[in-house]
């Protein structure tokens, strides 16, 4: 096989040109546009709920709008998932606050409601003050127990951020993500489930909410007829173009949630028959994931080849570095990392083509976080140790997963 398998890369609908085809007819090459409101009225009727929708610039800037707007200041605390990407956590630093970590629970590998409830009631008695929100994340697309959190975060009446950037599409009891809480944030990063090649989209509760959050996005002006400003505000609009790239996206969503089930049908057939590897399925019928990226677990004894190199030698890049510039991390080992079987295995269809990539690394173990509370009973660092990636997107083909499923055969046969 000569091409490489990427984890997810984005495929576009043909429809896209002609949109960005009209922007720049029209020249409308700015943050906001013909584009932009059609986009954002695509993702309304999408979402449904009668809920609005804001596109910006990154799924970050959605968060950090979104706590800025449920009232996030410095010296506040906001209970982020540990077991998720840095963007979760990123933007409450920005603000001054400290992330306060929440473990995951076992099946569906997101936020554990029992330790969410046990994390509030002890920041309470510990700082006097409850945290000022809640962002639970649909990891690789998976559905977290919305109403258990639901339920506990209007007990104690703190906001809910849904972090459904990973999610798009993905259900709860046929509701999707991102309309449940107070906002939900919605990505379109090259790898999601859409692409606007960079972008983001934060749902909100109603118009109000939603003109609040547009006025944060541009800069808070206020109305004068000249620049006056009384709140610190941010540049954080989806352009006009992107926005273009997003309508096309948009015209084949439904096919790329369908495709990225189909191929997690038939990574769950094959890995059914491969003893030391488990595929990570949804727990029941109550969880409609959209499958973004799908995962397995090798189990701690499983052999695969080459494991006696594994970790050999310092990583000078970084895996999925392509994306940014990374700093060599210079050591070989730190003190949280997967399984040497794990890295062998990486290293196994790295050669034969294929990408793969270790599960996010728990926030709780990361040294930037080091001094963050954190409330956990070691499930999201037992899933990290044997957890990786596998190719899942639209360009992945059958015959693609016949090959990887192959070469995992291959690595673990004696």
């Amino acid at each position: 096989m000569n091409k490489r398998i990427y984890l997810c890369l984005a495929h576009m609908s043909g429809n896209e040109q002609k949109y960005i085809q009209e922007a720049f007819d029209t020249n409308w090459v700015v943050p906001l546009g013909p584009n932009v409101n059609g986009f954002e009225d695509d993702l309304k009727h999408f979402v449904g709920q009668d809920k609005q929708v804001v596109a910006l610039s990154a799924g970050t800037a959605a968060i950090h709008l979104a706590l800025i707007a449920s009232g996030v200041q410095a010296g506040d605390e906001v209970i982020c998932q540990s077991f998720t990407f840095c963007a979760s956590s990123n933007p409450v630093t920005y603000l001054g606050a400290t992330p306060v970590f929440v473990d995951s629970e076992s099946e569906s590998w997101n936020m554990n409601p029992a330790l969410l409830e046990k994390a509030i009631i002890d920041r309470k008695y510990k700082t006097g003050k409850y945290p000022k929100a809640i962002i639970p994340v649909a990891l690789y697309g998976m559905p977290y127990r919305i109403e258990e959190i639901m339920t506990i975060a209007n007990k104690y009446n703190i906001p809910v951020i849904e972090d459904a950037a990973e999610g798009m599409g993905s259900k709860w009891k046929n509701q999707v993500l991102g309309t449940f809480g107070k906002f939900g944030v919605l990505s379109f990063n090259g790898n999601k489930m859409i692409t606007t090649s960079g972008g983001g989209a934060l749902i909100c509760e109603d118009e109000a909410s939603k003109q609040k959050i547009m006025w944060f996005a541009t800069q808070a002006r206020e109305a004068y007829p000249y620049y006056q400003h009384e709140a610190i505000g941010f540049n954080y609009r989806l352009s006009n173009i992107c926005a273009g790239i997003g309508r096309g996206q948009m015209t084949v969503l439904e096919d790329h949630l369908n495709h990225h089930k189909h191929i997690a049908a038939l990574y769950r057939e094959a890995f059914k028959h491969i003893d030391g590897i488990t595929f990570h399925d949804a727990p029941n019928s109550d969880y409609d994931s959209n499958y973004w990226l799908n995962t397995i677990t090798l189990d701690e004894n499983l052999h695969v080849q080459g494991e006696e190199k594994a970790y050999a030698e310092a990583i000078q890049g970084a895996v999925g570095g392509a994306a940014g510039v990374v700093h060599g991390g210079g050591s070989v080992h730190t003190d949280c990392e997967p399984n040497r079987n794990v890295e062998a295995m990486r290293l196994y269809l790295d050669a034969a083509g294929i990408e793969s990539r270790p599960l996010w690394k728990p926030m709780h173990k990361q040294p930037v976080y080091a001094k963050s509370p954190a409330y956990v009973d070691g499930t999201a660092e037992a899933i990290f140790h044997k957890g990786l990636c596998l190719p899942s997107g639209p360009m992945v083909t059958d015959e693609d997963v016949a090959y990887i499923i192959a070469n995992i055969k291959a690595a673990i046969s004696k």
